[in-house]
């Protein structure tokens, strides 16, 4: 079914209680239109690839925004609320930039890992020798590896009811940091650690390259940490960056994302400034990850739109 972009939808009653029935949901393909058919022809790749995926199956949602008009560029089911993975990270890295601004946490604090802690998968601090590591530098490697130890040991710092409450604040009713990093989720267990809906993304990481979130130096502070990300593996991957080295511009492009993998999730939301314009965007996929075939279908899909996202900034 085809449809116009909706407006402002953020009116959810629980994001949680609509993660919980995300399969369940049939996908809609909408592609915005707002200025003009020369402007969505350049995302005809993009929506045709889309929209391929969703026919077979794929839960999509996706949107981009200029960052200088605010203009809706592209819009897949972007008000549906999808399993993120690791990008609800952000929301974490949000609260602690504003505890370290506000005073209530210090950036030289040591914290030590524990046995608690524990988790495997992403990032690099459980495979390193040092026990403790100052909490500055855990943000840092969530930012550049996603890494899931360093996210415990800050969520037991920081806490998850501030990460929530702080999310509460920004208004963010379909997006959330649900949960800790778990090798096994149980029946009392959050059934994803993150949710999100593409539009929400979109306007949290507009704002955090404006400097809205919280504070300019919040904004800063967070937009250095996921600077660092070196997962260039999904939409970015059609930028032709540098993923260990690209916190300066590189033939005029310019990146800060967060991404998210988890079995039958891939997930990314981003800020990609070019020579011309720059733009916000996210896009999440819930699909049927039974056999490598589906999962590479859907990074092509993803990198199909990031080569539109590159076109329209350069």
């Amino acid at each position: 079914m085809f449809h116009r972009p909706e407006g402002d939808l953020r009116t959810m009653s629980s994001a949680a209680q609509q993660a919980s029935g995300r399969r369940a949901r049939h996908t809609a393909v909408t592609l915005g239109r707002h200025r003009g058919e020369e402007l969505a022809d350049s995302f005809e790749r993009g929506f045709a690839a889309l929209a391929e995926l969703a026919l077979a199956g794929v839960q999509v949602s996706a949107r981009a925004v200029d960052l200088s008009t605010s203009q809706v560029l592209f819009s897949v089911d972007d008000h549906v609320v999808m399993p993120t993975a690791s990008v609800g990270k952000v929301l974490l890295l949000i609260e602690v930039a504003a505890q370290l601004e506000n005073g209530t946490a210090s950036g030289l604090t040591l914290l030590d890992r524990e046995a608690r802690d524990a988790v495997g998968d992403s990032g690099v601090w459980q495979h390193l020798a040092v026990p403790s590591l100052p909490l500055a530098d855990l943000a840092a490697l969530v930012g550049a590896t996603s890494d899931n130890l360093a996210t415990n040991v800050l969520l037991r710092r920081i806490g998850l009811e501030a990460v929530g409450a702080r999310t509460e604040q920004l208004g963010l009713t379909r997006t959330a940091l649900l949960d800790l990093v778990r090798d096994h989720r149980g029946p009392d267990d959050a059934p994803q650690l993150s949710i999100g809906s593409a539009s929400e993304l979109t306007w949290l990481f507009a704002a955090l390259a404006r400097g809205e979130i919280v504070s300019r130096t919040v904004s800063q502070r967070v937009v250095q940490w996921l600077s660092l990300n070196a997962d260039l593996t999904m939409a970015a991957a059609s930028f032709g960056l540098d993923p260990l080295a690209h916190r300066s511009p590189d033939h005029g492009i310019l990146l800060v994302n967060k991404t998210g993998s988890d079995l039958g999730v891939r997930s990314e939301a981003g800020v990609l400034r070019g020579p011309r314009t720059g733009v916000a965007y996210a896009v999440s996929m819930a699909f049927d990850d039974s056999g490598l075939p589906a999962r590479l279908r859907v990074l092509e899909g993803m990198r199909t739109f990031g080569l539109d996202l590159l076109e329209y900034v350069h």
